[in-house]
C-alpha cells in the first residue's frame, strides 16, 4: 500500500465517528479536481437549518479550508498576522502559529495575504501567505520548516497581490511565481522545503498579463502526471521530473488583437480525458487532450475543442459526470459536453458576485456568491435549481467538502454544514 493511501486511512480509522469517506487535502479536493466522492450531502441549509456550528475567525480570508481526518487547517488575518489555524471537527481551535506579518488587502479588500490554501499530506500542513512565508508544520503545530519566497526568489510584483496556491503532490509542493519580476516554476520537497528543480517560464507576454492570480493543477492517468500553469498568455504543461514542458498552450491572447490587461485568475482544472483551460475577462476556453505534444495553437489537434468567449473571470471550472460547468463572475452557469465542448445550457443561477471557485459532489453543483448565497444546481444537461441557501456573511473562497459535510469560510466566521450530527 503506498503511503499515501496508508495514511488516509489511518486519519480516516483513527476518527471513528466520522463515517468512511474523503478527505480534502487541498485547494481544489483529493483529486485536485474540485470534486467530492461524498454522498448524503444537504441540498438545504441556513442559520438555523443544517447548520452543525459555526466558529468565529481571527480575521478576514479566501484561503479554503482543508480536512484530514477530523483536523481543519486554514489561513487568515489576525490583526496585521497572517496565521494558521489548526480546529477540530467540533469547530474548536486547537492551535495558531504565525506564519507572516504585515497583512494587506486588495481590490476593495477582496483579497488579502490569506488567499493562497493550505494544503496536507497527513503527516504536515503546509501554509503559503501573501508574504511569501511558507511554513510545515505537524499535526501537533509545531513547525518543521520555513522560508519566504520574496527571499529566496525575489521580490513580488503584482498589481493586486499574490493569491497563487502551491500544488501538493506524492510529497512534493509545486509552485508557480508568475508576476512582473519573474516567471518560475519550482518544485520542493514536501518533507524540508528545500528546491528540488527550478525553470524559468519564458513567454512573450507584457503589461498587466505578466501578473498570474491562478495556480496549477495536476493531470494525472495511471502512473503519467503532468503538473499546468497559466499565466502570462499561456498554459503550460510540465514533465514532474525535471520541470521540463510537455506542451503548450496558445492564442489565449491572440497577438492580432491583444488584450493587455488579460491577467489570469481562474485555474485550469483536469480530469483523466480533458485539461480545461480558462482565460479572463469572457475570453476563450480551451480544451485539451492529454495526450497533446509541443507548442499548440488555435484549432491544433493536440486541442479537443475551443470556444471563443464564456471563460470565468475569476471561479475555476469543475468537469462532474463529463460535463464542464463554467461559472462566470456575474453568477451565469455555463454546461458544455465535456467531449465536444457543445454549450447544452448557459443561464444566470444568482445574480451575483462570484469569486469562490464551483465544487461538486453526490449529483448537485455548488455556486458560492460573494453575498453568501451558494446555488445548489442539480448535475445534467438543463438548469435545474435545488436551492439557494444563505449565511449572513460575505464569502470569496471555495468550499471543501469531508466527511459528509460542505465547510464553508466566509470573512467572518467558518461554517459546517451537515445533514444530521455527525
Amino acid at each position: 500500500m503506498k503511503a499515501a493511501a496508508f495514511l488516509a486511512l489511518a486519519g480516516l480509522l483513527c476518527s471513528t465517528h466520522f463515517s468512511r469517506a474523503d478527505n480534502w487535502p487541498t485547494w481544489r479536493g483529493p483529486r485536485h479536481d474540485g470534486v467530492s466522492a461524498e454522498k448524503n450531502l444537504p441540498a438545504e441549509w441556513s442559520a438555523t437549518k443544517n447548520l452543525l456550528w459555526k466558529t468565529p475567525l481571527p480575521g478576514q480570508g479566501a484561503a479554503t479550508p482543508v480536512v484530514w481526518g477530523d483536523s481543519l487547517f486554514l489561513t487568515s488575518e489576525d490583526g496585521d498576522d497572517l496565521v494558521l489555524l489548526c480546529l477540530g471537527a467540533d469547530g474548536k481551535e486547537r492551535w495558531k502559529q504565525k506564519l507572516g506579518g504585515g497583512a494587506k488587502r486588495s481590490r476593495g479588500g477582496e483579497g488579502n495575504g490569506a488567499t493562497p490554501s493550505p494544503s496536507t499530506d497527513g503527516k504536515l500542513v503546509f501554509g503559503y501567505v501573501g508574504t511569501g512565508d511558507f511554513a510545515a508544520f505537524d499535526f501537533a503545530g509545531k513547525q518543521a520548516w520555513h522560508f519566504n519566497a520574496q527571499e529566496r526568489y525575489g521580490k513580488f510584483s503584482y498589481g493586486f497581490g499574490m493569491h497563487t496556491t502551491p500544488l501538493l503532490h506524492d510529497g512534493r509542493l509545486y509552485l508557480q511565481l508568475i508576476h512582473a519580476r519573474a516567471a518560475l516554476v519550482i518544485a520542493l520537497d514536501a518533507a524540508t522545503g528545500k528546491e528540488l528543480w527550478k525553470v524559468e517560464r519564458k513567454s512573450d507576454g507584457h503589461s498587466e498579463c505578466l501578473h498570474s492570480y491562478a495556480s496549477p493543477c495536476l493531470w494525472f492517468r495511471g502512473g503519467e502526471a503532468r503538473l499546468i500553469t497559466h499565466g502570462n498568455d499561456y498554459a503550460i504543461a510540465h514533465n514532474l521530473a525535471d520541470g521540463s514542458e510537455a506542451w503548450r498552450l496558445g492564442d489565449l491572447n491572440p497577438k492580432a488583437r491583444y488584450n493587455s490587461t488579460l491577467r489570469f485568475v481562474a485555474s485550469p482544472v483536469a480530469v483523466e480525458n480533458l485539461i480545461v483551460v480558462p482565460t479572463a475577462k469572457n475570453g476563450v476556453v480551451v480544451g485539451v487532450k492529454p495526450e497533446a505534444a509541443g507548442a499548440l495553437s488555435a484549432g491544433a489537434t493536440g486541442e479537443a475543442w475551443r470556444l471563443p468567449s464564456g471563460t470565468p473571470d475569476v471561479p475555476s471550472p469543475v468537469v462532474y459526470e463529463g460535463r464542464v460547468y463554467l461559472c462566470r463572475e456575474n453568477g451565469v452557469l455555463t454546461c458544455l459536453d465535456g467531449a465536444t465542448g457543445k454549450q447544452l445550457y448557459s443561464e444566470r443561477a444568482h445574480s451575483q458576485t462570484y469569486r469562490a471557485s464551483t465544487v461538486a459532489a453526490d449529483g448537485k453543483i455548488y455556486l458560492t456568491a460573494k453575498d453568501g448565497t451558494v446555488t445548489v444546481v442539480q448535475a445534467g444537461p438543463e438548469l435545474k435549481i435545488l436551492a439557494k441557501n444563505k449565511l449572513p456573511d460575505q464569502f470569496t473562497a471555495s468550499p471543501a467538502i469531508a466527511n459528509g459535510r460542505l465547510y464553508l469560510r466566509g470573512f467572518e466566521a467558518l461554517y459546517a454544514i451537515g445533514a444530521a450530527a455527525q
